[in-house]
């Protein structure tokens, strides 16, 4: 991908998230996600890549900081960095969240290395970009979430296994079989596929060796 496409993919991406954020504020529809159980459900997923204590993470277009408020309950986080595309999206997660723990960076890539790196939902919309740009961009994000994390990273994608008549053209449909074997190629032999949630998409666990 050229640098050029690049800045359009990002820019096109940040005006997007900023226009729901702004319609509907800090709650699932203001990222495009349907409800809060189908959220809650995808960070329980995500969630099972980290398995100790005193980590540091990475949130790959983190929104709002929904993932920080629901993992900060659950697992006991050193440091986590929300980092976002967005100003309006960053703006509203330093007002939701004013913890110590908790930075939000305007970037479109991690800034830093860290033990691990999530992303929940990054790859859906592809708006009017072609198959192989969005692809291209897919591999591209992996690629920095491997390079960021030193322990594994974890991301979803809306299914290719969804009913087509359901699907709809300014989404994008990953195929788990070729993502798992990118991963497993590229990353690592310790990569996990989770199809079983009940939602039309999948999740991708890559721990490193």
């Amino acid at each position: 991908m050229s640098e050029n496409t690049d800045l359009v993919v990002y820019q096109n991406i940040s005006e997007y998230y900023s226009r729901k954020i702004t319609e509907y504020g800090p709650v699932p529809q203001g990222v495009d996600w349907n409800g809060k159980c189908g959220q809650e459900l995808r960070f329980k997923q995500l969630s099972k890549l980290i398995t100790e204590y005193g980590v540091e993470i990475i949130d790959l277009g983190c929104g709002y900081g929904a993932f920080w408020e629901y993992i900060s309950g659950r697992k006991r986080i050193k440091k986590y960095y929300g980092v976002d595309v967005s100003e309006k999206m960053i703006g509203v997660a330093k007002e939701l969240y004013p913890s110590k723990k908790a930075e939000f960076i305007v970037a479109k890539a991690p800034h830093r290395k860290v033990d691990y790196c999530v992303c929940s939902g990054i790859f859906n919309v592809r708006l009017q970009h072609n198959d192989k740009l969005w692809k291209d961009h897919i591999y591209c994000t992996l690629r920095e979430l491997n390079s960021s994390s030193s322990k594994g990273f974890a991301f979803n994608c809306l299914s290719s296994y969804s009913d087509q008549e359901k699907q709809k053209a300014y989404l994008y449909y990953c195929d788990p079989c070729s993502l798992f074997h990118f991963c497993k190629t590229e990353f690592s032999n310790q990569v996990a596929l989770l199809h079983d949630y009940g939602l039309y998409e999948f999740t991708i666990i890559v721990r490193k060796d």
